[in-house]
This record gives C-alpha cells, structure tokens and sequence, in this order.
C-alpha cells in the first residue's frame, strides 16, 4: 500500500516539475524578444528583400476615360421590302467598296423595266414620225414637240425603274469588315431591317473629354498614347485628330477626338480606352508599388532601421503621388538612401527584426544581385 501511494506522488511531482520548466521556458523566451512578446519578433528574423529609395523620372500625365469607335462604321439594312435572293459575304470577311452584299428578289422590278422601255420606244418612234411629218409641213410642230415631251417622260420612267431595280442590290458604301450576321436566302426582309455590320477598323477614333485648364497643351497633331485594359502591355500611339469647336459649360470640358493606326486589328470598336496626355517631366523619389501598403487613406512602408544589433522593420507613413512604370511616387516621408521591405509587407510585423536577402534600389539596380546578398550577410 505504501509502494503505490509512493509511485502515484512521485509521478504527481514529475509532471508538476515538467509544467513549472516550460513556463519558465516560455516566459524566458518573451523576456529576449520572442516570436509571442512584444517589441518585435526574435530568433533570425523574417527574411525579406529590401530597396533602396531612390530618385527616377516621372512623367506628369493627365489619364482620361474614352471610347474605341471604328473609322466609319454602320449597319446595313434593307432599303425596301423583299425576299432575300443572294448572299455574297461572309461574316468577318473584308470587303471592298461597292462589293456586293446582298441582292434581292427583282422579278417584279425587271418586269416594270420592260414595260418602260417599251413605253419609251414607242414614244420615241412616235416622235420621230410627227417629227418628220412637221417638218414636211404636214404636221403642226406643236404636235412633234409634244410628242418629244411624252418620250422624254418615258425616258425617266426607264430610268426610275432601274433605279427601284438597283435598290435591290445592296452594296458595301466603303470598303470594310463585316461582322456576324443570320442573313440567309429566303429571308423576308423590310426596309430599317439590320442584315449585317460594316466597319472600317484600319484607324480607330476615341473621343474623350479634357478639363479646360489643360487646353493649352491639347493640339491637333500632338501625339498621344493610349492603353486599353483589354491588351495589358500594349501601348497605342496616335494623335489628336480633332477639337471640338466649345467647351461643356456644365463639366467645364473639351471634349477631344484621338486616331489611332489599327492595321492588325486588335483595337475593337466599344472597347474603354485610357487616354494619356503628357505636360512635362520631372524627378521624385519613388518606391516599387509591392512596398506601399494603403489603409483607408493612410500609406505607409517598412523602413529597414538598425536597432543596437539587430535590424527592425518600422511603419513610416508616407504621402503618395503619382503611378508610373510599377513605381509610386514618394512626395514625404523618406530620404534618397532609406532602405525599406521591398516585396512581402504582409508577412512582417511593425518593429520584427529582419534578414536582408538581397537588395533592390535605384542606386544598384533591381533584383538580387550579388551586392545585395553581400550587405544582407554584413547584417
């Protein structure tokens, strides 16, 4: 009896022992800076690449908003009421101008043909024969001469009659590309009826509009660049083809026209094109967009600062201003030379101590090179 009263105490106070040495362990381990304390992280820290603030060029552009419109563009619809006789394009085809599209029925219009023109030879014989008759003086000429009045009558009817005749065949007004369509022989169609898109996308026009205090570097014939979120990457180079002749007195805007060459195509009418209007250049301080952090309206960036004999990250606000190339413009809050976590803010902590794993910056170049990874060791 006494044995196991011995053995159950003695495991009691080995397991007590055991909880006391671990929170000892932990609380020793806060005391010197640990990953739960506060005041930073501790151990080797968290391994993070730096950049060193530098100045680089910044453009200062006005962006405005506007809209890709083809050249000339319109849908071709049925000028009167038919059966479709004939197609002669295919949807997405290039067509010339005057190249033929569509033909409808003509059965009734060559029928009216006919009987005009026979309307107007026999006129035109009758005129003949009371012609010569008048000037035999036989006929009275006012005879003749109304007789050369109803063949000249039946001469225009054979021309209207063409006319009806030629609206049945629907030609391209400009040479283009044809969008899709369902149009298909058979098809009754009235007129005002769409039977096919045509646009001209060798150029694309954008309309947009300026705030006045930027007329004087808006001219027709400045070049101007223009990007489309559609094509990432892609810069469009044009010119100001056009102003219009007043401004908005309720935007207090001008609004502009921009052509843009499209030889490949890739520019779609409809599609929302960022307009962008050059007034000058200067240089800022700039920082890499991966190193702003934005809360509410608040931005800031972790400064990389020695701290006795380690290195901390510190939160510095910082005033923000222009975007250009990847770079954010840096008006307040830090100095050319100041290094800061470059990439990977949401894994460090306000005053953590950091390991350099390399270094990127005006003064060395971007990426990790092999100064970078020589300063991160002197760390």
């Amino acid at each position: 009896m006494f044995k196991r009263h011995f053995f159950l105490v003695a495991a009691i106070a080995v397991v007590l022992t055991m909880g006391v040495a671990g929170g000892m362990k932990l609380a020793f381990g806060r005391d010197k800076g640990g990953p739960g304390g506060g005041g930073g992280g501790g151990g080797r820290g968290a391994q993070i690449t730096q950049y060193v603030v530098a100045p680089r060029p910044f453009v200062d552009r006005v962006e405005v908003l506007g809209q890709a419109k083809a050249r000339e563009s319109i849908t071709v619809t049925a000028p009167t009421s038919d059966l479709i006789a004939a197609v002669h394009f295919r949807p997405g085809q290039s067509v010339a101008k005057g190249a033929v599209l569509v033909e409808l029925v003509t059965r009734q219009q060559d029928a009216d043909v006919m009987q005009a023109q026979a309307t107007a030879d026999l006129a035109e014989a009758e005129y003949k024969r009371w012609q010569t008759l008048a000037d035999k003086g036989i006929a009275p000429r006012a005879t003749a001469e109304q007789r050369k009045a109803e063949w000249q009558r039946a001469k225009a009817a054979v021309v209207a009659q063409n006319s009806r005749k030629l609206d049945r065949v629907i030609r391209a007004p400009f040479a283009g590309t044809v969008g899709l369509s369902d149009t298909a022989p058979g098809m009754l169609v009235s007129p005002g009826t769409p039977i096919v898109t045509l646009d001209d996308l060798s150029v694309i026009k954008v309309d947009f509009q300026v705030p006045e205090r930027y007329l004087p570097i808006l001219q027709v014939g400045a070049p101007i660049q223009a990007t489309a979120d559609a094509l990432p990457g892609v810069t469009l180079n044009g010119r100001v083809a056009v102003l219009d002749t007043r401004v908005d007195p309720a935007t207090r805007a001008l609004t502009a026209r921009a052509e843009f060459a499209n030889a490949d195509g890739r520019i779609k009418p409809g599609m929302l094109i960022r307009v962008g209007l050059d007034h000058g250049s200067r240089t800022a301080l700039a920082a890499p967009e991966s190193a702003v952090q934005f809360e509410a309206d608040t931005a800031f960036v972790m400064k990389i600062t020695p701290q006795g004999e380690k290195t901390v990250a510190q939160r510095v606000v910082v005033l923000p201003g222009s975007r250009e190339g990847g770079f954010i413009e840096i008006r307040d809050g830090l100095m050319a030379g100041d290094k800061i976590v470059a990439d990977g803010l949401n894994r460090v902590q306000p005053n953590q101590p950091v390991r350099l794993a390399g270094a990127k910056g005006g003064e060395g170049g971007h990426g990790s090179g092999k100064g970078g990874s020589k300063q991160g060791a002197a760390r």
